[in-house]
């Protein structure tokens, strides 16, 4: 028992660890199971247990997860099928056996470090973007979860953290494996290749309907129409109760003294300056202003031009010089300074073009105003409206009735799949949490209330199906325009595929590649530099990783890019690189060898922990937490 669970949690133990059981009460909201013992556990290891609820939460949250990755609803045998009941107990036998190693080593978590990872969690900010308390017990509320259970799976994640920590933190990738790694992306090569357009074999000629027909039969699961559903949704966000009319003239006015600075724009000054080696320099070139000399004769004798003097049109606070801003916000336009002791040396300054402060009137920007200190009034009553929402449809109001009572809008989707598509083949657009919400509706009942979708940190989407249109069979008449484009479609790829084939057979023969372009009309291009794994433009990724599938000299064909047609290559030239070092690798690489590393050494504690903690299954309790 214990090798198998050992196989199961491998390449599960770090990716999943942490979050498992306690990290996040958004993903399931358990409520502190754990520690306890008896005929209702799971499974068991040393004095940790897990129940059957835990199990079960656990085992629904990856069918979920499953089921939203593969677009379509698991049943009990698929999820059986994939191995999901086996994968949980791996993942919670992991958990247990981590659990009950900080137990015996008496691991734990200060008061005031629990405190910080509770403010850490974005599920509890509020508008602000700091910890709210109101947030943080609405959201248990509505996943049924105390404070106090809350607080226990976030020490007992920390508790896990500190383990992995000790055994995973520092580990780093050798650089033996890194020099590796080098040599092997710094590979390139060269090849050559002839272009294969699809009108080596075109035109195709139409097959007979019995063909066509038949072609259809085989493939008829490829034109069945999709299941449609009608889908009834109100979404709530501070902007959908946001009000300005309750907004005030005397708020208007008061938020827009509060915020003067904010509708100012300042004054500005156009700013030249000549900066000189020395004090005595700068005061003859002053001086010298009175003699009739120009500030642009000082500039040209300086060797600078006038976009060389120039600082730019500039308000004070632009002006990092304190001494300088000082002296420009002083001068009359046209006038030049006096000698100036500037940070960089004594300057001399001329402002040619003064900008006067621009204040933006309160009557043009008041319904802006008012519609923000709306919005803000809302962001405060969206869980007042959320509760007066629910205590409606709890009264038994529909989803209409309770939207009207709350002016809010209620729209319907009168028919889309679960991918997003309209019966007409166009996708649905402007559809609120799309992804969620599709997949969450196509999971429920005609006419269920739902829990509702939360919509960032401050909002929420309703929604319940009202119709379901089921999933039948098309026709060929209904088709028959389609299939005839697919099977022309079909059959040029298949014919260009056989003749690429017979193309390359000749340059195995001894046949030069210019010599096939010659033949077909085509001409031979190469392509020198190619990199494993790179998107060239010219031949995209599948032309990059077929020359690199091959050895020096050898010959294959891809797809072209663009889809029309193939191509036909031959490697010609392979270069290792000179000289390699681990300072190549690219850190994300390096992230990602390290990661790896780390996660067998977390699969090895996991395996080594269930050794030392007896960990034992009820499998009796393990089917009876999939069955309630």
């Amino acid at each position: 028992m214990l090798d198998s669970l050992r196989n199961a949690a491998s390449t599960w133990v770090a990716k999943l660890l942490l979050g498992l059981l306690v990290v996040s009460f958004a993903v399931w909201g358990i409520s502190g199971q754990m520690l306890g013992g008896g005929a209702n556990d799971v499974l068991t290891a040393g004095g940790t247990s897990v129940s059957v609820l835990d199990y079960r939460l656990a085992y629904d949250q990856r069918l979920r997860e499953l089921s939203q990755q593969l677009g379509t609803r698991l049943t009990r045998e698929q999820a059986e099928a994939f191995g999901i009941d086996q994968q949980v107990l791996a993942q919670l036998s992991a958990s247990a056996v981590l659990d009950e190693t900080g137990r015996q080593m008496g691991l734990g978590v200060s008061e005031d470090k629990l405190a910080a990872l509770t403010a850490a969690d974005p599920a509890f900010r509020g508008m602000d973007g700091r910890f709210d308390r109101n947030q943080f017990e609405f959201v248990l509320s509505r996943v049924g979860m105390r404070p106090q259970d809350y607080l226990h799976n976030r020490e007992q994640a920390a508790v896990r953290q500190q383990i992995i920590d000790a055994v995973a933190e520092g580990v780093s990738a050798p650089d033996t494996l890194l020099r590796n790694v080098a040599l092997y992306r710094g590979e390139d090569r060269t090849v050559e290749y002839v272009p294969l357009p699809r009108s080596l074999v075109e035109p195709i000629e139409p097959p007979d309907e019995e063909t066509l027909q038949s072609w259809f039969e085989e493939r008829k699961g490829n034109y069945a129409a999709p299941e449609f559903r009608s889908i009834r949704y109100v979404k709530l966000e501070p902007e959908d109760i946001a009000d300005p009319s309750v907004i005030s003239d005397r708020e208007v006015e008061t938020f827009y003294q509060q915020q003067e600075d904010y509708y100012k724009t300042p004054e500005r000054r156009t700013i030249e300056q000549i900066t000189f080696p020395n004090t005595q320099d700068a005061s003859a070139a002053y001086e010298s202003l009175s003699a009739g000399t120009t500030f642009d004769d000082l500039v040209e004798r300086q060797g600078l031009t006038r976009e060389d003097a120039s600082l730019g049109t500039l308000s004070r606070g632009d002006v990092a010089d304190e001494a300088i801003a000082e002296a420009a916000f002083s001068l009359e336009e046209g006038e030049v300074s006096e000698v100036i002791e500037g940070t960089f040396g004594p300057v001399l300054l001329r402002v040619t073009e003064v900008i006067p402060e621009e204040v933006t009137p309160l009557s043009e920007v008041s319904d802006e105003i008012r519609q923000e200190l709306a919005l803000e009034e809302a962001s405060r009553l969206v869980l007042d409206t959320y509760d007066a929402y629910e205590d409606a449809r709890a009264g038994g109001a529909s989803m209409q009735e309770a939207a009207e009572e709350l002016q809010l809008e209620m729209k319907t989707v009168e028919a889309v799949d679960q991918s997003g598509q309209r019966p007409d083949g166009t996708a649905l657009d402007g559809l609120p949490q799309s992804r969620e919400l599709l997949s969450e509706a196509f999971q429920s009942e005609v006419d269920l209330e739902n829990p509702a979708i939360n919509m960032g940190a401050n909002g929420f989407l309703f929604y319940e199906v009202a119709d379901i249109i089921p999933a039948r069979e098309r026709s060929f008449e209904e088709v028959r325009d389609q299939v005839l484009a697919d099977w022309t479609e079909a059959e040029t790829d298949t014919r260009l595929a056989e003749r690429a084939e017979e193309l390359e057979k000749a340059i195995e023969q001894g046949a030069s590649l210019d010599e096939i372009a010659a033949e077909i009309g085509q001409e031979t291009t190469i392509k020198r530099g190619l990199k494993r794994g790179a998107n060239d433009p010219d031949i995209g990724r599948a032309g990059v990783e077929a020359a690199f599938a091959v050895p020096m000299g050898g010959t294959g064909t891809f797809p072209s890019p663009t889809g029309d047609g193939r191509f036909l290559f031959k490697v010609t030239e392979v270069f290792e690189p000179a000289s390699v070092s681990a300072e190549m690798v690219p850190e994300d690489v390096v992230e990602r060898l390290t990661q790896g590393l780390e996660n067998d050494l977390l699969d090895q504690l996991v395996a080594r922990l269930q050794q030392e903690h007896q960990v034992t299954v009820n499998r009796a309790a393990m089917q009876r937490a999939l069955t309630f």
